[in-house]
């Protein structure tokens, strides 16, 4: 087995790095707050535990701490040498990954962008999805790994392809969460059962995750464990690469302005599902 190291115990990154260590192989992890996983050994910054390490993987919040956790003091690259392999599960920006990977590449170690799709539940059960961008070997040599705690790995391109699908991800939830907001609210005061929605649409073309379990949580009240403002971030990032590619993302724009206002009124604690609070008398 590798030696892998994992940066950032945050929901997704700590059920990822637990299947790891189930999976028989020796992590050491490092968080910016003292957090520890039983089995794993911990080390003293983001360098220490590249040099440790044959492959380092991370999940963090956002472009920034990828770059603070990357290139910062104590990061990764001053501990990066040839034969290492650096494999992000972060949602960031496309172009900034292909930044990072390119300097990152200067010390000999390779990266690969692997952004995932399944929430908590899929890093708990081992059911993520990942789209990967970067060389097809690096992505090989990955695999093996990410399959401890995903169910499918998709190589979509060089680096930053897979960020770029990520993108796509992000902005059809995101306008399927914003449709059944309107949905349902629309239901509700027409006097039609909303909570019974999911199950009348179940199996027909309008049927998806978002409805059977984004629609019932905000039908139920319940928040989702995914602070808004990340879902804010990458709808900017999706309206950010349509003008960088000329492509029109009239959805995408209008779906970013929701949660802008869903937060500026103070339900970024309701996660993804905070949209349903616009609606509320």
């Amino acid at each position: 087995m590798a030696k892998m190291g994992f940066i950032g115990l945050g929901a997704m990154g700590a059920p990822m790095a637990r299947r790891l260590v189930a999976a028989g192989h020796a992590v050491t992890t490092w968080n910016r707050s003292v957090k520890t996983i039983e089995g794993a050994a911990t080390a003293a910054s983001p360098a220490a535990l590249t040099r440790a390490c044959d492959i380092v993987i991370a999940c963090v919040s956002d472009t920034a701490a990828v770059e603070q956790v990357v290139f910062g003091d104590d990061g990764v690259a001053h501990g990066a040498a040839a034969g290492k392999l650096f494999v992000d599960h972060s949602t960031i920006h496309p172009l900034a990954t292909r930044d990072f990977a390119e300097r990152l590449r200067a010390s000999g170690m390779v990266w690969v962008d692997a952004p995932v799709s399944g929430g908590v539940a899929g890093a708990t059960e081992g059911a993520l999805i990942v789209m990967a961008g970067g060389d097809p070997a690096d992505i090989a040599r990955a695999e093996p790994v990410i399959a401890a705690y995903a169910k499918r790995i998709t190589h979509l391109g060089p680096n930053g392809a897979g960020q770029a699908a990520k993108v796509c991800n992000q902005l059809l939830i995101g306008a399927a969460v914003a449709a059944a907001a309107e949905a349902l609210t629309f239901a509700a005061r027409f006097g039609v059962q909303a909570a019974r929605i999911p199950d009348a649409l179940a199996g027909g073309w309008a049927d998806s995750t978002v409805l059977q379990r984004h629609a019932r949580m905000m039908v139920a009240g319940q928040p989702d464990n995914i602070d808004g403002r990340l879902m804010l971030k990458d709808m900017d990032i999706a309206c950010d690469m349509g003008r960088a590619t000329g492509t029109p993302m009239p959805i995408s724009t209008s779906v970013a302005e929701l949660y802008r206002l869903m937060i500026a009124q103070g339900h970024a604690a309701a996660g993804q599902i905070g949209l349903m609070k616009l609606y509320e008398k």
